[in-house]
């Protein structure tokens, strides 16, 4: 059986998008069969100081409900460079719990992969969706840019075209 449906499943939550048109806002990923997410920022080159930073959030409906800062980032990793080429390897940044993540003053102008993992159980009571927005980069040229969510440790293994939806 594959990884896909037994270990993990994949969710668009930023799509490829230039992050230069402005901040965005992350579609919601239902949490409630595995035992956490990790959403994974990918980004291109962009310009200095045309930064982006993460901000995750809880929300108790796949749409409308209620919707909170999932202040509970405490760690997250990331590899960057001006061409990520997999000679990098992965750096550990710390922070005081919050749901907000500064990426960094050179994020504009290096490519990167962050990585911010959430387990279900830093979700408050009657929360099961999670989501992460992007800031405005403020750039004036195209910085591609996307988050992924992955779902892992899934509770009930299935084919992966048997996977229910992530909403």
């Amino acid at each position: 059986m594959e990884a896909l449906g037994r270990l993990f499943n994949i969710a668009s939550v930023i799509p490829p998008i230039d992050l230069a048109s402005g901040a965005q806002t992350g579609t919601r990923v239902r949490v409630s069969d595995c035992s956490g997410v990790a959403f994974v920022y990918f980004a291109e080159v962009g310009t200095a100081g045309e930064d982006v930073d993460l901000d995750v959030q809880q929300h108790t409906a796949a749409s409308g409900g209620t919707t909170a800062d999932l202040d509970v980032v405490t760690r997250w990793f990331s590899k960057r460079e001006a061409s990520l080429d997999n000679d990098e390897t992965w750096t550990k940044h710390t922070q005081a719990a919050a749901s907000e993540v500064d990426l960094g003053d050179d994020e504009g102008e290096n490519q990167i992969i962050a990585v911010v993992e959430i387990p279900v159980t830093a979700l408050s009571d009657g929360y099961g969706w999670v989501s992460v927005n992007t800031t405005d980069a403020g750039a004036t040229a195209g910085k591609l840019g996307c988050v992924l969510a992955i779902t892992y440790d899934l509770q009930a293994s299935r084919s992966p075209e048997l996977l229910p939806d992530l909403l």
